[in-house]
């Protein structure tokens, strides 16, 4: 079991936490699990996953829930904060023999109600697409494990696309598919095609079509978990040697970096509009980071063991203001913002489109809130509120409730100048927003966590084309100033004869950190833990050392240099290790290594429907 402190209260498991919105319940009747309901020895499994698609069934019952356990897969019929399906009656299961299912994703452009398209990762590497309606396999990946040998660690379908997928491995390699490609019955031979700081990335060379279309090589050791901005066109990475790294996707541009404070970073997620991406890890923090300003913004401590999961809420997400200034008063952060908005183009939804607007001209305020949640291996769960005096630390504060800790709010950061801070800034925009390259960042440009500190002056606050995303891309990381497709190159046999002539040297950095052990924790991992904690070495003595060479600069600010958030809500949910954090429009959905996957019904979201009504529920009961 994992790490437990405190005294018997600190260990019940809660049933319902209290959020300024209300109480969020745990619905026993809503659980999900194996048909037997008996706990899962998770002794050596790979961790429970969980995907949702909606199949638009016109019976109101169109959600569609898949979960693996140990060597397990489900397919399920979801009915949120409803009674579950009866579990005794899956639409599908499925049994493997010698590997393990790690991950896998629906495909929601083409999920109907009499078929879905379902990518499952495994183990031993293979990655398979299967119709758990149609109860059909059509195609296996990998299948002689001629393109990788390492487990599967995340799969994801590329966004708008309806055969391309992508697929990360323990090895730190990430590959692009094309369902409509076989794998050919040789190993693949590459080509360089683009390589930068810490990544290279290939095209296969073959005379027909054949998969994988790309191989990326990201960082050192395992490519734990990557995720798609929003809009699909940035690619954000955590990786084992502790970088987040954020790519432009059809370019394979470098857009910025990210160190860990210690240990790999294990997930990784983006704000609703693509502003802020966080991820957590083996540092027992949460961590977010600017898009624009490819740098921490504000970390996150409350989990006594690494942080498995990272989410945010884009239903509590939230802006309360007035209607838009008639014109233009305020910051030029404002200014540029409204450039931004004005095509409104790429919204994820309505209210987004306020998002980082701050004052109107009759003076009412804005308060902006985003929210986000995290769960671990200490079997925890945290909500966050990422609010406005973190998001805009030089302007007044509005009215907003804020749990937030700015530690040293004084002291000088260790990159104060202004040469450094405006090194940050880059013209890429935020994933969702319009084409126009005016990203600012006069809310952000100060030092790192001074909220006391007077802004920088215009000329250095405004978009600087030359500086690089925080010092971490290359001049020869840039393949044409516009930065053409990578994936129309990789689809082209020609496309790679320019390049014949870049050398196939290994690009990533010569760092010891893949050899991190995890023995490194803020609070406190029991003995119970499936990873060794006894092996401190010269090896972990050498990753601290090169860990030294980040910490305190841009990559990686010192704990007293940015805000230290303090969780909204932290409560011990489960028995074992929680793997699985997911924000639904009436719930939120967690699960453990148990394989009791559960279903927490929002505020004001349980007691009013029809099903718990005696009159209208078919077995007469009142949950």
């Amino acid at each position: 079991m994992a790490a437990e402190g405190g005294g018997k209260e600190m260990n019940e498991i809660k049933t319902q936490f209290t959020t300024r919105e209300g109480v969020y319940k745990l619905l026993t009747h809503s659980e999900y699990s194996r048909p037997n309901r008996v706990p899962f020895n998770s002794q050596g499994s790979n961790p429970v996953k969980v995907s949702f698609v909606n199949v638009n069934d016109q019976s109101g019952n169109g959600d569609r829930i898949c979960f693996n356990v140990g060597r397990e897969l489900y397919f399920y019929i979801y009915k949120g904060v409803r009674k579950a399906a009866d579990l005794s009656k899956p639409i599908d299961k499925r049994i493997y023999k010698g590997t393990q299912p790690t991950c896998h994703d629906f495909n929601p452009l083409t999920a109907t109600a009499e078929s879905v398209s379902l990518l499952v990762g495994f183990s031993a590497g293979q990655v398979q697409l299967i119709d758990p309606i149609k109860k059909e396999t059509s195609k296996l990946f990998n299948e002689e494990r001629l393109i990788d040998k390492s487990g599967v660690t995340c799969v994801r379908w590329v966004p708008g696309s309806e055969s391309l997928f992508l697929v990360a491995h323990s090895s730190g390699s990430l590959y692009l598919y094309n369902v409509e490609h076989t794998c050919g019955t040789t190993p693949p031979h590459y080509q360089l095609l683009k390589q930068g700081d810490g990544y290279a990335v290939h095209t296969c060379k073959s005379k027909s079509a054949r998969n994988p279309l790309l191989r990326w090589t990201v960082g050192e050791g395992a490519l734990n978990e990557f995720a798609f901005s929003p809009d699909g066109k940035f690619l954000a990475c955590a990786s084992q040697d502790g970088f987040l790294r954020v790519f432009g996707f059809d370019a394979a541009e470098l857009h910025g970096t990210m160190k860990s404070y210690f240990g790999g970073l294990l997930c990784v997620c983006w704000s609703p509009d693509g502003r802020y991406i966080v991820a957590g890890g083996e540092d027992d923090l949460v961590t977010v980071w600017s898009f624009s300003d490819c740098r921490v913004i504000a970390r996150g401590h409350g989990h006594k063991s690494w942080v498995s999961v990272v989410a945010f809420d884009h239903c509590t997400t939230s802006v309360e203001d007035s209607d838009p200034p008639a014109e233009f008063s305020g910051s030029d952060e404002e200014f540029h913002e409204q450039i931004h908005f004005a095509g409104g183009r790429d919204r994820a939804n309505s209210s987004q489109s306020h998002l980082s607007k701050r004052n109107s001209t009759d003076g009412r305020p804005v308060s902006v809130t985003y929210r986000f949640g995290s769960v671990g291996q200490d079997t925890q769960l945290c909500l966050w509120d990422l609010t406005e005096d973190i998001l805009f630390p030089h302007l007044p504060l509005s009215r907003t409730r804020t749990h937030t800790n700015v530690m040293s709010a004084t002291s000088p950061p260790a990159t104060g100048s202004a040469s450094n801070t405006t090194a940050t800034t880059t013209t890429t925009n935020p994933p969702g927003t319009n084409g126009n390259n005016t990203v600012s960042s006069s809310g952000n440009s100060g030092a790192l966590s001074n909220s006391t500190l007077a802004p920088l002056p215009r000329s250095n606050s405004l978009p600087h084309s030359t500086g690089p995303a925080g010092g971490s891309t290359t001049p020869n990381s840039h393949m044409s100033s516009k930065g053409s497709s990578i994936i129309d190159s990789a689809f082209i046999a020609t496309g790679v004869s320019k390049f014949a002539t870049l050398s196939l040297h290994d690009t990533r950095k010569e760092r010891h950190e893949k050899d991190h052990k995890r023995n490194h924790s803020m609070g406190h991992i029991s003995s119970k833990s499936s990873d060794k904690l006894n092996q401190l070495s010269s090896a972990a003595r050498t990753a601290k050392a090169d860990a030294a060479k980040t910490l305190g600069t841009l990559l990686c600010p010192r704990m007293e240099e940015v805000p230290l958030l303090e969780p909204l809500v932290c409560k011990k949910i489960a028995h074992e290790r929680l793997t699985v954090l997911i924000f639904l429009e009436d719930c939120l959905v967690t699960a453990c290594q148990e394989g009791f996957i559960c279903t927490w019904a929002r505020p004001g979201k349980v007691g009013l429907l029809p099903s718990q009504n005696p009159t209208n529920s078919p077995s007469g009961t009142v949950v």
